[in-house]
């Protein structure tokens, strides 16, 4: 069955597909005022726990707090830098195969995952000396 999905929701999906990285909702309500969308930050906010909640949004918290959304297509894996929130994507997954048994024996749907490891990027730990 289908979700059927409010204007608002529609309208950040819409905006999602077109954002190539995860997006602030304090930036999604900033870029759809300018499009002559008005829709305000706390309707954002309920659109975007809607969509997590299907599983057709996933968000990333960063070390400073910040949450970034972005449509779930697939797992993210990064290391973020805590002192200057460089953030690099990670390509290879090894998780994909707990992912399985954790689904298979908990009967438990997963939309998505997220592997982040936290520390300082080359320029910072060159910088401790």
């Amino acid at each position: 069955m289908k979700a059927i999905h409010t204007r608002s929701q529609q309208r950040i999906l819409t905006l999602l597909k077109t954002t190539k990285k995860g997006i602030s909702a304090q930036e999604i309500y900033v870029e759809l005022r300018s499009l002559n969308q008005n829709m305000g930050l706390a309707t954002v906010y309920r659109s975007l726990e809607t969509l997590k909640l299907e599983g057709l949004v996933q968000m990333r918290r960063l070390g400073n707090g910040e949450a970034l959304y972005s449509l779930t297509k697939q797992d993210k894996h990064h290391l973020t830098c805590l002192q200057c929130g460089t953030s690099v994507t990670i390509n290879q997954c090894p998780a994909h195969g707990l992912e399985e048994q954790l689904q298979e024996k908990h009967n438990f749907k997963i939309f998505y995952h997220t592997l982040e490891f936290f520390g300082l990027c080359q320029k910072c730990h060159s910088l401790e000396g």
